[in-house]
């Protein structure tokens, strides 16, 4: 009986993207305020929606006040709630 050559198994490739930098920790901010709008802008995209965790690269924890702030803020008229589509 004939043996089957062995199979080798393949290199496990490097990631291809790099990991996200921290926002709120390269800026030093502890907590996040809903009055601090030019902050907060860089967490919405153009059409006023909260950008995802992968996008932002932030840890629940930030995201969760990040949002909670984000909120505060439209309530406040401080931030735009996000563009309905046009038609």
């Amino acid at each position: 009986m004939k043996k089957k050559p062995r199979r080798t198994r393949r290199p496990i490739a490097a990631p291809a993207t790099p990991a996200k930098k921290n926002l709120l920790d390269s800026l030093g901010v502890s907590e996040v305020d809903y009055k601090d709008i030019s902050r907060l802008r860089t967490f919405i995209s153009d059409r006023g929606k909260i950008r995802s965790r992968r996008v932002t690269g932030l840890t629940v924890q930030q995201q969760r006040q990040i949002a909670t702030a984000i909120k505060n803020a439209r309530e406040m008229a401080l931030l735009p709630y996000p563009a309905s589509r046009p038609q």
